[in-house]
This record gives C-alpha cells, structure tokens and sequence, in this order.
C-alpha cells in the first residue's frame, strides 16, 4: 500500500537562510485553521486589487530565502508570477505547528520584517491565539495578542473582565475589514 499515491504523504520544501528544509504535512486542526482564514480573506478581496492566497503558494524574498506561508495576500499584482510570489506580501499569516513554531517565531519573522511585510499574523490553534504583528522601521513589532478564551475561563472573570476580552481584531491594511476569532477556530473543537 505504501506504493499506492494516494496514501504517500507529500512534503513541500521551504528555503531559510540557505538552507532546504522539508515540510511535513500539516496536522488537520492547522489545516481548518489555515482554511477558514483563507475563506475570510478570500471573501472580502473577491473583485478588490489585492489576491488572498492560501496555503502552498511560495513567496521569494532573496536568494537564501523561500518561504510557503499559510496564508498571505498581495496588493502589488505584478509581484505574482507562475512559480508564485515575489517580494513581500502585504499580510503574511503563519499557523504555528510544534515543528515549525521557531523558524515562525524567529527567522522567518526577521525576513518578513525586512522585507517589507505590513502585517504579519501568528496563529496558534491549540491555544486558539491570534498574535497580530505591524511593520515599523524595517522590523515586525507586536501590536496585540488575542485569545478565544474557553467558557470556563469566562465564567472565573469578573464581568469587567469579560467586557474586556477581545474575541476580534482589526486588520491594519483595510479599514473595513474586522476578523472574529470564532471564525478563525470555527470547527478545530470538532477534532478528535
């Protein structure tokens, strides 16, 4: 069976700092997440200037590094080519695996910053966490963290502090476009 396609696991490869590294795939609650944000995205650029994509689509930031975001969205249209992206996205949205968790957090963070990335967004679905992070000065600076807190957090807070629980986020580059955590999650709780 191991010889059948349609049971071999595929891996993708990305290129940081010079160096292959193999992509395992994705566990299913990344995937959902991944996807729903991508939904989101793709929903409200549809018949807009700027292109959401999703998954698997590289992006080519310098010779050394060649990255395949979960999700990013270009407003500079002559940036996209056959072989997918190249210069900086305007979004780049990074769902964070035990595996990949670090190159996210570190590397990847400080190319996407130098390159010019408006806005960069680690997700993390064990966590139900969204960390929201805006260019400044050649760099990605950390603007707000939010969290999808579980009822049971919920019930403990005083109701001031529930007042206060942020459960949606402001993208920076569209004034009109608010995202709600619980579409982010939507459907990973369903997971066994």
């Amino acid at each position: 069976m191991r010889d059948n396609l349609a049971y071999r696991e595929t891996f993708s490869e990305e290129l940081i700092n010079g160096e292959i590294i193999m992509m395992s795939p994705a566990a299913t609650s990344h995937n959902i997440v991944a996807d729903n944000i991508h939904i989101i995205l793709g929903t409200y650029l549809k018949k807009k200037k700027c292109v959401s994509f999703g998954d698997g689509e590289a992006v080519y930031l310098s010779p050394e590094n060649k990255f395949i975001p979960d999700g990013m969205v270009v407003c500079d249209r002559s940036k996209i080519r056959f072989d997918g992206v190249h210069g900086a996205p305007d979004l780049v949205v990074e769902v964070l695996s035990p595996s990949t968790a670090k190159n996210d957090r570190r590397h990847k963070m400080e190319v996407y910053g130098a390159s010019g990335v408006r806005e960069y967004w680690i997700v993390d679905p064990a966590n139900k966490s969204v960390e929201q992070y805006l260019q400044e000065d050649g760099r990605l600076a950390l603007h707000a963290v939010y969290v999808l807190c579980p009822d049971y957090v919920l019930n403990m807070m005083t109701e001031a502090e529930r007042a206060a629980v942020q459960t949606e986020f402001q993208c920076s580059l569209f004034d009109d476009l608010t995202i709600r955590l619980e579409d982010i999650f939507e459907d990973i709780d369903t997971i066994n």
